[in-house]
């Protein structure tokens, strides 16, 4: 009786995931906010090397884009910490 028990335990715990489907698309959010922060921090260079392009430091390289950075990353955070609400054990 107890083996057969154990082994129900073991194929529900087997086939649960982590986290669920509410964390992936947080998760997901704050990947494409990331990403988004890295896309606006690129660029601003010159093609002359001896040409010094003052658009690097434009406002959105120094202040927008490592700020989506940040909030992505607290997206992120969020996400792992976020509780999917899971259904209470029935003892």
């Amino acid at each position: 009786m107890g083996e057969k028990k154990r082994k129900q335990q073991y194929e529900l715990h087997r086939s649960t995931f982590i986290f669920g489907k509410k964390n992936y698309k947080f998760m997901l959010i704050g990947l494409g906010v990331i990403a988004l922060g890295f896309i606006l921090m690129s660029g601003g260079g010159s093609d002359d090397p001896a040409v010094f392009n003052e658009a690097i430091y434009s406002w959105r390289r120094i202040r927008l884009a490592p700020a989506l950075v940040l909030i992505g990353f607290g997206i992120e955070v969020y996400a792992i910490l976020l509780n999917p609400g899971e259904k209470q054990d029935e003892n």
